[in-house]
């Protein structure tokens, strides 16, 4: 039996949760929570780095952020169409460690990818809860499906504070130095090699700014929260 994890993420790419979310993965991991990454693909059309190298790095970043597992899917880069075959396999992924909430990208942004998985990860969440549907594995349902930012911001509902995870994050992304750092291995110029985490650290600044902290990863959510008090009940 699958070790059952508190959080499990999903992206389109290793280094996708990572932009979008590692402090608030390393707030987790640190904090006692079991929290796993499913990357989709193994970025075999990048432009820089090779699958090979991306893996190590990915690895490695999974060693930084504390991580309880880090899986790959192999569905092909470029090719994440919505099938049901394709979200079966991450269906399964879900039923497989039964995750209370899942992370998905953000259903805008400008890599098609990104907007994919998205869809992909919708589609299985809801799906992984019908008993008739894959009736060889245990439904599971999901609490919450929550979607991060990699390239576009876009409706921030909630924020999590992670000044004092930021380092962690920074240090994750520094692993994907094939992605990140032009060199004359990696010498085509992309969006991510022409400042890009200074973007992200900057974009995270922003959002600790609308609360007056240092650093906040934002996500979005499409099911409205329960408050069950506005003000904290008098004791």
């Amino acid at each position: 039996m699958s070790q059952k994890l508190d959080i499990l993420i999903f992206g389109a790419h290793a280094d996708d949760a990572e932009i979008g979310m590692a402090g608030t993965i390393y707030k987790h991991t640190s904090a006692g929570a079991s929290v796993g990454i499913c990357d989709l693909t193994a970025a075999e059309m990048s432009s820089n780095g090779t699958v090979e190298l991306r893996k190590q790095e990915a690895d490695k970043a999974a060693q930084v952020l504390g991580l309880s597992v880090r899986s790959n899917l192999g569905l092909p880069d470029r090719g994440l169409f919505v099938t049901p075959e394709n979200i079966e396999k991450i269906t399964a992924e879900i039923r497989k460690y039964s995750p209370s909430i899942v992370f998905a990208p953000y259903w805008e942004d400008r890599h098609p990818d990104h907007i994919a998985c998205s869809k992909l990860v919708e589609e299985a969440v809801f799906n992984a809860k019908l008993r008739r549907y894959m009736p060889d594995q245990p439904a599971v349902k999901v609490d919450e499906l929550y979607f991060y930012f990699i390239n576009d911001l876009g409706q921030t509902d909630l924020v999590v504070d992670v000044s004092a995870n930021y380092e962690k994050k920074e240090e994750a992304l520094s692993c994907y130095r094939s992605q990140f750092v032009k060199t004359e291995h990696n010498s085509v110029s992309t969006p991510l090699t022409e400042g890009y985490i200074e973007r992200v650290r900057a974009r995270d600044s922003l959002l600790g700014q609308r609360k007056l902290i240092s650093y906040a990863e934002g996500f979005a959510t499409k099911t409205p929260h329960m408050v069950h008090l506005f003000i904290p009940k008098e004791a």
